[in-house]
């Protein structure tokens, strides 16, 4: 069905700033193929929907702290594993169980490259959670989490363990900062995006409904202050600055106007579902984002002072 002669690019354009991180953007639809282009649009559409009418459940993909030295990876795994009566599953995907086999993992990793001393300097290990609700087959989180692993992880040694006893079912991943080809991991705000992006993508494969969204997609702006601020507003030492409102307005007003390109392309359409798909669009600016960011942001004025 013909959505129009440009609305798949405007699609693709804006939607591609909303949800994807700005290492796997598309930069434009004007490069790709008449087929590749109503496949990137039709992707976009499903996150549209999946963001502003299902609400689908987003994923957690946390970085919880990592090893300076093999005692401490060794404690960690004794902890993930509960000191081996949790199955570990290594990059092999074989299953192993027991405290001695904790140990032997322990030793493999130590001698498996460049020795990892008792204690170090750097990061020589990265522990990661990824995690879902309560409700969630926690069969299901494993199978993705394993997935995530070996495509984001291929070069690495790492450990995974499914909790599930808990409420919300996650697995604990720790992964071997130093690759077998000696390169080391060094994840940045993008790469923890393309892993929520990751994890989302392999639950959905298992017919979970997941996203990974930012949360300045969703109207969403939470900014807590670092530890100095909290210590020295208890002293009475922290200057005022911005308010919370202000810096939530500032955050939401590349989103609000990537949606409302959106919703303008939709509404253009001549598919009923996705003008459908544009009310819904103008619905969740309104419900999840501050007035103040829905009106188009001033440029501020260049100080002509020398």
């Amino acid at each position: 069905m013909a959505h129009g002669p440009d609305i798949d690019g405007v699609l693709i354009e804006w939607g591609d700033r909303l949800f994807y991180p700005g290492n796997r953007r598309v930069r434009s639809a004007e490069g790709l193929s008449p087929a590749s282009r109503r496949r990137r649009a039709a992707a976009i559409r499903a996150r549209i929907e999946a963001t502003v009418v299902r609400r689908a459940t987003q994923v957690m993909v946390k970085v919880t702290g990592g090893g300076r030295g093999m005692k401490a990876i060794a404690a960690h795994f004794r902890y993930i594993s509960k000191n081996g009566r949790l199955s570990m599953e290594d990059e092999r995907e074989q299953l192993v169980s027991g405290s001695g086999s904790v140990r032997e993992i322990a030793d493999d990793w130590r001698y498996g490259g460049t020795l990892i001393e008792d204690e170090s300097f750097r990061r020589e290990a990265f522990n990661i959670i990824l995690s879902m609700p309560a409700g969630t087959n926690a069969e299901i989180v494993q199978k993705a989490s394993r997935e995530f692993a070996r495509q984001e992880f291929s070069d690495h040694k790492y450990v995974m363990v499914l909790h599930d006893h808990q409420a919300n079912p996650h697995v604990h991943l720790s992964v071997r900062a130093e690759s077998i080809r000696g390169w080391r991991l060094n994840p940045r705000k993008a790469d923890l995006r393309r892993w929520r992006e990751t994890f989302a993508e392999k639950l959905r494969g298992w017919g979970v409904d997941a996203e990974a969204s930012r949360q300045s997609s969703r109207g969403v702006a939470r900014r807590y202050p670092e530890i100095w601020q909290v210590k020295a507003e208890a002293e009475g030492r922290l200057r005022k600055t911005r308010s919370l409102k202000s810096r939530r307005v500032s955050s939401q007003h590349p989103a609000a106007k990537a949606w409302r390109q959106v919703s303008q392309a939709l509404a253009a359409s001549s598919s009923e579902r996705d003008r459908a798909l544009g009310r819904a669009v103008d619905g969740h600016l309104r419900d999840g984002f501050d007035p103040q960011a829905l009106t188009p942001e001033v440029p501020r004025p260049v100080s002509r002072d020398r």
